[in-house]
């Protein structure tokens, strides 16, 4: 079938620039079939109460079991020397390298937009919670955790309650706004040893990526993890596999129903065989419609370069919170025109608004410029739209479900570069640069973490992502997204965000099209918008949250307005209280010591529509302290606001978004 070229649409020129842009629809053929395994239960988990560890610099602070099975035995006991290398593990991987440089053709390409401007009024906000921080990850479980960057953020809300959950703990709260829980770290919940046991020295599983969804129509809890077995060296043996709790009532701590899903793709454990593998189901995002509950991953080999594609896992959402369901469908190495599919991430759909047609659909989307799409160029202006059809086939015995995929252009959008913060005291930062004798002989602050003074550190610039899809809603026919991106304001380079409203329908053969109905970028002059979510309610209504943080601010929690009028101007949740000063942004806790820090903020953020309202929630810095203060009492805490290696925090909010000025820009 030769493409069919959409008509064009007339799109307003909003928040900053906008394109009136024609979607290219050229029919992709149905993905393979998918491949039916099993589903294994994994216990039965729920709330437990655990101590919070004291303050302290311990040894090691950071997991260094190393992606070889062979390397970094130490990692294994407590470490006798100072230094404890800040050894990433393989999880929240990126094959983006940022984009720093001056290449002419790449200046010419980035879109040139206006800034949106920010305005001081809390219009539309209900409700603020301080949600979890550095300090509650370190300390859960009586302190027997490691130090880990970044928070990857997950937010839930329904029955009254609000679940946070970060790298590596989580929280339940009142929507009123009150503690309803503990702080209870993703190890103890999920059954498994701490990550680091200070006693012993045994090493725990590692978890990452954490997310979670409130469904409407059982009113039940979702929670899904990546777990990275370790051997009994604490070292990781490769495999890993998606841990997928799910609550047997529609109160979040009672008891919770835990399955299992193999990720390593090696042919072992009832998974299929790919290239390069055993591999890493990486990046796990999670979507719901009214018959399935689906999981997609990028999969990565672990021991070579390269990257398989995107992987999706869709089951019957009554069977998981019955517990009838035994099967799941795979579909593998995800493809659109003929490239990988990266991060293609499903969608969530407030009030219970889900795609009938075709015996019921859940969408996707996807972007195209990094090099796991095949991109070696960092720049792009398409995105993809992916629908698995005949869904309610997922809640009987014979799951017989159609994945297609369809490129739209849109406007370019390009890798961001870091994000610069405004400046302000960091002592850890100071700490490493001291050249006081306060421990004698010419030994300064620095040695509480080295033998060996590090090179000079300078302030750090927060990671921007990459220009992978972030979270997708699908509300009155529209599919929403949002992504990181280079833009220039003013003639200057900076993090900006590209957003997209995308109306799918099917011909009357069944081919999966799509129109770019509303398109846009939101920007802030002098300053980077990062990470952004964006959530709608069934009233056509959205709030996209995201960290704002430039040369006028540090990190802060904030967001706009957004529907099918634009964007309007930026609000501030919680402003920034100093810089970001935590271990990945400085280059002596990189391994080697002295190599590029990648410094890490959460991989993503999130948004959630319950009725009228959105609940949000971003990264930000909630305190700020000298070096004296930070050498004052417990060191490192200035007076229990932060640890010694970070100082991230997350803010909640709840915002009606038709009590939110509606200036458009």
């Amino acid at each position: 079938m030769s493409p069919r070229v959409m008509r064009r649409l007339s799109i307003p020129v909003i928040a900053s620039l906008i394109f009136a842009i024609t979607a290219i629809v050229a029919p992709a053929p149905a993905q393979a079939s998918g491949l039916i395994r099993t589903l294994v239960k994994g216990g039965v988990t729920s709330f437990r109460a655990a101590t919070i560890g004291a303050d302290a610099i311990q040894f090691p602070e950071f997991f260094s079991g190393g992606p070889d099975p062979d390397a970094a035995k130490a990692a294994a006991k407590p470490a006798t020397a100072k230094r404890a290398a800040a050894k990433p593990s393989a999880a929240n991987r990126s094959e983006s390298r940022g984009h720093e440089d001056n290449d002419p053709g790449r200046q010419l390409r980035i879109p040139s937009v206006r800034g949106t401007d920010v305005v001081s009024t809390r219009a539309g906000q209900t409700v603020g919670i301080e949600g979890l921080n550095h300090r509650d990850q370190r300390l859960a479980n009586g302190g027997n955790q490691f130090s880990l960057e970044p928070p990857d953020q997950g937010l839930c809300v329904g029955n009254g309650f609000v679940l946070e959950t970060i790298n590596d703990v989580l929280r339940v709260f009142t929507t009123s706004g009150q503690a309803a829980s503990g702080v209870v770290d993703l190890n103890t919940f999920y059954g498994y040893p701490a990550q680091f046991n200070r006693t012993t020295g045994v090493v725990g599983p590692q978890l990452t990526d954490p997310s979670c969804y409130f469904d409407p129509d059982t009113q039940r809890w979702f929670h899904v993890i990546l777990t990275l077995d370790v051997d009994a060296d604490g070292n990781l043996n490769l495999v890993n596999h998606l841990d997928l709790a799910v609550s047997k009532t529609a109160n979040p701590m009672g008891e919770w129903q835990i399955y299992k899903i193999p990720t390593t793709d090696d042919g072992t454990a009832g998974t299929p065989r790919h290239a390069d593998c055993p591999c890493i189901g990486d990046y796990p995002h999670i979507g719901a419609d009214a018959n399935g509950f689906y999981i997609t991953t990028n999969e990565y080999p672990w021991l070579v370069d390269g990257f398989n594609g995107a992987q999706l896992y869709a089951m019957s959402k009554t069977g998981l919170t019955t517990g009838t369901n035994s099967t799941f469908v795979t579909f593998e190495n995800l493809k659109v025109a003929g490239t990988p599919g990266f991060t293609v991430w499903p969608a969530v759909s407030p009030a219970s608004k889900y795609a009938t047609e075709r015996r019921g659909t859940e969408y996707f989307l996807s972007s195209m410029a990094a090099p796991e799409a095949g991109n070696t160029t960092g720049i792009d202006n398409r995105i993809a739209v992916w629908a698995l059809t005949n869904t309610k086939s997922l809640t009987g015995g014979a799951p017989d479900v159609d994945l297609q995929s369809q490129i739209l252009q849109v406007g370019t959008y390009a890798i961001p570069p870091a994000s610069t913060q405004k400046s302000g005291q960091t002592p850890l930062r100071d700490c490493l640069n001291d050249r006081s004798d306060m421990f004698g002989k010419g030994l300064g602050c620095w040695f509480l973490f080295f033998d060996d003074k590090p090179v000079h550190q300078v302030q750090s610039k927060i990671d921007s992502n990459d220009s992978r899809m972030q979270q997708v809603t699908y509300v009155n026919g529209v599919i929403w997204g949002a992504l990181d991106t280079a833009v220039k304001v003013d003639d200057h380079q900076q993090a900006g965000i590209a957003w997209y409203a995308v109306q799918p329908s099917f011909s009357g053969s069944g081919t999966l099209r799509g129109e770019v109905s509303d398109q846009g970028y939101l920007a802030v002059a002098g300053n980077n918008v990062i990470y952004p979510a964006i959530a709608v309610t069934a009233q056509g209504r959205g709030i996209m949250a995201f960290t704002l943080v430039g040369k006028d601010y540090f990190p802060t929690a904030a967001y706009a307005p957004i529907d099918s009028s634009g964007t309007g101007a930026v609000h501030i949740t919680r402003a920034g209280a100093g810089p970001d000063d935590s271990f990945t942004g400085y280059t002596a806790f990189s391994d080697p010591p002295g190599s590029p820090a990648r410094p890490r903020w959460g991989d993503y953020g999130a948004a959630v529509a319950v009725g009228n309202t959105i609940w949000i929630a971003s990264e930000y810095i909630a305190q700020t302290c000298s070096l004296t203060q930070y050498l004052t009492g417990a060191i490192g805490s200035c007076n229990g606001t932060r640890t010694s290696l970070a100082n991230w925090a997350t803010r909640i909010t709840a915002v009606v978004p038709s009590s939110v000025e509606s200036d458009r820009h």
